[in-house]
């Protein structure tokens, strides 16, 4: 499905000029999938950002959906995103963002994959208990790996394998599902599921040609074309007091869509797909600050957990980049 062959030489020269540098290591030294751009810490970091803005347009998604559809959301998002970049290519001859270096088809079905993740989402969030979906939707970083391996060439070692159990476990606990479960509604927190890891992946592969912002120029244009006609059947003109909601939608949305595409473009997808299970954590955060819903004692548990896989991960990876040790863990290794 996609060519395993890093392509470092169809590196656009703008973003060879604002990528940061990197410990480089011999062609030989590099096992399949590996790419001489990686900085595991650096993209652990914009993946973190990344969940963080994702929970918080999220949270505006929320307050919006009680006077308006969720289409109609996700088309303001798509708007007020796609604004800038209009800007940026139209006044300040930005024309690099259009130029797509490798794989168009993949761009542009990212894009249509991600409609359908979002759209999945809601459908299972609708059907089923909230701890079941979330539960649910969160197996995605388990599905990560498997692509990364059979797709990109990645090897995941039992290191990285365990905190990804780990960190489910602590979603587990945190979530704390009943099993009432609807066949329908598993279904679609499923195919979400494997959605978001197709996502990752598809990251991890078109971040070794293209800008960040290039794929979420054509993420968030592809978006408008999608959900567009629906407009005239759902929209509702917005409130005065819902305009900042409004634009805290459009400015997390796209913030959360470059961080994502610069965290997969420098971390391998399972590693940076591990920081998705930040998102509980955030999520009770607001829950706590804006809903006054205090944390159980089972969801301070589960995100000590989650937070603690975590922590151990970003520390292993700075002692492998400072020891020069970036390649990833084969099978067998610690």
């Amino acid at each position: 499905m996609f060519d395993r062959t890093p392509s470092p030489d169809h590196q656009p020269a703008a973003d060879q000029a604002d990528q940061p540098e990197v410990v480089a290591l011999p062609a030989a030294q590099l096992p399949p999938g590996q790419t001489a751009q990686d900085r595991p810490v650096y993209g652990m970091a914009a993946a973190l950002a990344a969940f963080f803005m994702l929970s918080a347009m999220s949270l505006f998604a929320k307050l919006l959906s009680e006077t308006h559809h969720v289409i109609e959301i996700a088309f303001w998002r798509n708007l007020l995103g796609f604004i800038p970049f209009v800007v940026m290519i139209a006044l300040f001859g930005r024309r690099d963002i259009l130029q797509v270096q490798s794989a168009p088809k993949v761009v542009i079905t990212r894009s249509v994959v991600a409609t359908l993740s979002v759209i999945s989402l809601f459908g299972a969030f609708s059907l089923l208990p909230l701890a079941d979906a979330t539960a649910l939707v969160f197996t995605s970083a388990l599905f990560v790996p498997v692509f990364g391996f059979f797709f990109l060439g990645e090897r995941v070692g039992r290191f990285r394998w365990t905190a990804v159990f780990v960190g489910f476990l602590g979603v587990l606990i945190l979530a704390r599902p009943t099993g009432d479960w609807n066949a329908a509604g598993l279904a679609l927190a499923l195919a979400a599921a494997v959605l978001n890891a197709t996502l990752a992946t598809m990251l991890r592969f078109l971040g070794r040609t293209e800008q960040p912002l290039t794929l979420t120029f054509y993420l968030l244009a592809v978006g408008l074309v999608l959900v567009a006609p629906f407009m005239p059947f759902l929209a509702t003109m917005p409130r005065p007091d819902e305009i900042g909601l409004l634009v805290g939608l459009g400015v997390s949305g796209i913030l959360m869509q470059i961080f994502l595409s610069t965290a997969f473009k420098y971390a391998p997808a399972a590693l940076a797909s591990l920081f998705s299970y930040t998102q509980i954590i955030w999520a009770t955060l607001f829950g706590w600050a804006i809903f006054s819903v205090l944390p159980d004692t089972h969801i301070l548990l589960g995100a000590a957990i989650i937070i603690a896989s975590s922590v151990v991960v970003v520390l292993r990876e700075r002692y492998l980049a400072r020891s020069g040790r970036l390649p990833r863990p084969a099978a067998g290794e610690a």
